[in-house]
């Protein structure tokens, strides 16, 4: 996806990041007969440039637009019924959320703007990893996924839901994990969060030891495995664990090994 502070600058302007990114989009879906996509940022300062670059969008062949929360309620409402009338899946950023929720005593909980997002007809809102960088205990992050994707949501003071809340027919919002997660936490998020999310690994992806793509192949056969285990009735979190704890041990074996390696190498070297 376009990072959420992306708009436009004179080193990367919007339509030839569109342009790019689309062509990658292609070149993908051709080579893995898959149906790719990504979340084009369209916030921008005006409803006039956001309406311009979503058409260039379409244009393009995308079927994704992103705005983020910043832009404000009529104009997250008005992209949303624009992408209506173009068969478009709209994403929102909730980049700006903690000029709302990081204060406690007088802000807005998270959990009531993943309301307003259902209700302004978005289609996925970034509700947080738990596993990640960005703030949220578990059960709370739960909660908030449990709002956005169920058509009735029961009481559970653990996550956060004080009262039964009826959905009625109203559509469902699906929950976004991105911020700090990569395939290690695989077991995490999927134990966490489900089926019904979408996992987004960028950092997670760039940051992997043997470059980009080992980080997507690492991503994808992470998701894979731990689907494949989960649904063969196996603990993924606890086995996942011990499988971590003996992978550190065995490398840091590996490692002590390596530097007496290198330094009998050295030591033959200066006689």
């Amino acid at each position: 996806k376009d990072d959420e502070n992306i708009n436009s600058q004179p080193f990367m302007h919007w339509r030839e990041r569109f342009l790019y990114c689309m062509e990658a989009v292609n070149k993908a879906q051709a080579a893995t007969g898959e149906i790719k996509g990504s979340y084009l940022n369209v916030t921008a300062a005006t409803m006039e440039d956001m309406y311009e670059r979503a058409e260039f969008a379409k244009q393009l062949g995308s079927v994704i637009v992103m705005i983020d929360l910043v832009i404000g309620y009529t104009a997250i409402q008005s992209i949303a019924k624009w992408a209506r009338r173009n068969d478009m899946i709209v994403p929102l950023h909730r980049a700006g959320h903690s000029t709302y929720t990081r204060q406690k005593s007088h802000g807005v909980s998270f959990r009531v703007i993943a309301k307003w997002m259902r209700l302004a007809g978005v289609d996925h809102i970034h509700a947080g990893t738990a596993v990640g960088k960005l703030e949220g205990d578990p059960s709370a992050v739960r909660g908030y996924y449990d709002l956005c994707r169920e058509d009735f949501i029961p009481q559970n003071l653990g996550h956060g839901i004080f009262f039964d809340q009826h959905w009625a027919s109203l559509n469902k919002l699906m929950p976004v994990a991105s911020g700090g997660i990569h395939a290690g936490q695989m077991h995490q998020l999927l134990d966490l969060f489900g089926d019904d999310v979408v996992l987004q690994f960028g950092g997670g992806t760039i940051g992997h030891p043997a470059g980009i793509q080992a980080g997507a192949i690492a991503n994808r056969v992470a998701l894979e495995t731990m689907t494949k285990a989960r649904n063969e009735g196996r603990d993924i979190v606890n086995e996942a664990r011990r499988s971590c704890a003996t992978r550190r041990s065995g490398a840091s074996r590996c490692n002590k090994r390596s530097t007496c390696e290198r330094r009998d190498l050295q030591l033959h070297a200066d006689r």
